[in-house]
C-alpha cells in the first residue's frame, strides 16, 4: 500500500522519534521568507464570518510565566505572600481587585499591568484558570513524596515542559499535539478548503503537528513566500518562480521527494490563495497595541494578523481555524521587577502587552460579529516558585492561565487556587504548586467548545481518561 504524503511524512517523524524531521518541512513554508501583504480598502462587516464559524487562538507565554504574580490574594493572606515573595512582591496599593462569582472564602486581586484583563473579566469575558499543569495522573503531596504516582518526565525543563503542554501526552513520545489532534478530528468541517485549518503566528510549533492536518506559517506582516518567488506578473523572478512550481509537481520515484514536493507546492498554492484573499480584506478599525522599539508588543502584531484572517474566513471557505502565537520572554530569574517601583519591570510589562493585545483581538472579533464563536487562551511552560530567589523566581509546576472570549463563562476563577503555603500540602518545595488541574481538562474544555465530540475526547486527549473533569465549565 502506497501512503498519502502527509501519512508518509507523520510516520518518518514518528519513527525517528523528534519533532525534527516535521520541524524541518515544516519550514519549507518560511524558508528565505519575505512577506508581502495588503491593507486593503474595504469597509469591516459585522457577520460577513460564517454563522458555524469557530476559532481557537493559543497563546503560549513561552519561558515560564510567574502568575502568582498574576493572581495575587489580599486581605490576610496578603504578609504571607509579601513575605514570601520579598523583593518580587507587588506593593498592594496597586493591585486590581477582583469578585469571582465562586468564591474559596479568600480574596484575590491582579497585577496593576492588566487592566484590560480585568476589565473582561469584571464584563465576564475572561476567566482565569487556577493551578493547571503536566500531569500523568492526578497527583497529590503524599504521592509524590512517596513516589508512588507517576511524573511528566523532566518536570522544570523547558524544552520538555512546553512540549508536553503542547502534547497533553507528558507519558509518551511526542507524536502529535492537542491542536493538531484536534484539526485531525474537525477538517472534515472545512470541505476543500486550500488553506490549512492550522495556522502558526510563529513558525513552527507541537502544538499544531497532526497526522494529516500540516500547520501553515504565516508572519504578522503577511503571507510567507520562497525568497526570489513572488510571481508577480512582469518581475524578474517570476519565470523562478513557474519553475520552482513545475519542479515540486513533477513525480518522482523517491517517496521522500514526493512527499517533499507535495508539501512545497501545497504550500505556493496555499500562498497564492491567501495573498490575494487578505489583499482584499476588511480594514479594522479596532485599534491594536503599536509594536515599537520603544514600546515592544509583537503579540499584538500576531493577534492583529489572526484578527485579519478571522476576517477572511468566508473567502477562503473555512468553518474551523486553529491558530498558534507566542510570546517569549518569562523565564525571568532576576531583573523580574523594577528595583524601585516594584509593580514595574520585565515581568508587568509582558503583562502589559498581554493584557492590551487580547483586549485589542477580542474587541476586533466583536466589531467582526464573531465573538462568541472566537476563544483566546493562554499556556506556558510550568509556572514559577513561590519563594523568591533574590531577584527573580525559578522553574516550578502548577500554573494559572487566562481565557478570553465571547462564549466564556467569565468573571470565575475555575480550578483550585493551591494553598499558598511554602512547604505546604500543595507544594513540593519553594511554593512548587502540585497542579490541581490537567493540561488535559483546560484542552479538553476548549476542544469541546470547538465542536470534538465525547466520543471522540479520548483521541484529541489520550490520557482525559484518567481525570475527573473533562468539561471544566469555562465554556
Amino acid at each position: 500500500m502506497n501512503p498519502s504524503r502527509r501519512q508518509f511524512l507523520g510516520q518518518c517523524c514518528a519513527a525517528v522519534g523528534t519533532t525534527g524531521l516535521l520541524s524541518q518541512l515544516a519550514q519549507l513554508r518560511a524558508i528565505g521568507a519575505v512577506t508581502s501583504t495588503s491593507s486593503g480598502s474595504m469597509p469591516a462587516v459585522a457577520g460577513a464570518v460564517p454563522s458555524d464559524y469557530k476559532a481557537i487562538v493559543c497563546i503560549f507565554l513561552a519561558g515560564g510565566n510567574d502568575a502568582n504574580n498574576l493572581i495575587i490574594p489580599t486581605g490576610s493572606a496578603y504578609n504571607n505572600y509579601a513575605t514570601q515573595r520579598s523583593v518580587i512582591a507587588v506593593p498592594s496599593s496597586g493591585l486590581l481587585s477582583i469578585t469571582p462569582k465562586t468564591s474559596d472564602g479568600r480574596s484575590w486581586a491582579l497585577h496593576p499591568s492588566v487592566t484590560e484583563l480585568r476589565a473582561l473579566f469584571n464584563s465576564g469575558k475572561c476567566a482565569l484558570m487556577a493551578n493547571t499543569g503536566t500531569l500523568v495522573e492526578p497527583t497529590n503531596l503524599t504521592q509524590y513524596n512517596a513516589g508512588t504516582v507517576k511524573l511528566p518526565p523532566q518536570l522544570f525543563s523547558h524544552n520538555d515542559q512546553q512540549v508536553q503542554w503542547q502534547s497533553s501526552v507528558p507519558d509518551q513520545p511526542f507524536r502529535t499535539g492537542w491542536g493538531g489532534r484536534t484539526a485531525d478530528l474537525l477538517d472534515a468541517l472545512n470541505g476543500n478548503s486550500q488553506i490549512s485549518m492550522s495556522i502558526s503566528l510563529d513558525s513552527f510549533n507541537n502544538f499544531e503537528v497532526g497526522k494529516n492536518v500540516v500547520q501553515y506559517s504565516v508572519s504578522p506582516a503577511g503571507v510567507i513566500t520562497f525568497n526570489g518567488s513572488g510571481g508577480r506578473a512582469g518581475s524578474s523572478d517570476l519565470a523562478r518562480y513557474n519553475a520552482q512550481k513545475d519542479l515540486y509537481a513533477a513525480s518522482n520515484p523517491n517517496l521522500f521527494a514526493t512527499a517533499f514536493g507535495g508539501l512545497s507546492g501545497d504550500a505556493i498554492g496555499s500562498s497564492e490563495v491567501l495573498s490575494t484573499t487578505l489583499a482584499s480584506a476588511p480594514v479594522l478599525s479596532t485599534v491594536f497595541p503599536a509594536n515599537t522599539n520603544a514600546s515592544p508588543n509583537k503579540l499584538s502584531d500576531q493577534l492583529k494578523m489572526i484578527a485579519k484572517l478571522i476576517s477572511v474566513a468566508s473567502t477562503i471557505g473555512v468553518k474551523r481555524q486553529i491558530f498558534f502565537a507566542r510570546i517569549g520572554g518569562w523565564d525571568l530569574h532576576a531583573d523580574q521587577v523594577d528595583q524601585i517601583d516594584h509593580a514595574m519591570g520585565a515581568h508587568a510589562s509582558l503583562l502589559s502587552q498581554v493584557s492590551s493585545a487580547m483586549n485589542a483581538f477580542y474587541n476586533a472579533t466583536v466589531e467582526l460579529g464573531c465573538a462568541d464563536r472566537v476563544t483566546a487562551f493562554t499556556a506556558s511552560d510550568f509556572g514559577r516558585t513561590y519563594s523568591s530567589n533574590g531577584a527573580g523566581s525559578d522553574h516550578g509546576w502548577g500554573n494559572h492561565q487566562i481565557v478570553v472570549g465571547g462564549a466564556v463563562k467569565g468573571g470565575d476563577i475555575y480550578g483550585q487556587m493551591p494553598n499558598l503555603t511554602v512547604n505546604g500540602p500543595d507544594d513540593t518545595g519553594r511554593g512548587r504548586w502540585i497542579p490541581t488541574t490537567s493540561v488535559d481538562e483546560y484542552g479538553a474544555t476548549i476542544a469541546r467548545w470547538f465542536g470534538v465530540s465525547d466520543s471522540n475526547l479520548s483521541i484529541a486527549f489520550p490520557n482525559i481518561g484518567r481525570f475527573q473533569k473533562p468539561n471544566l465549565g469555562f465554556l
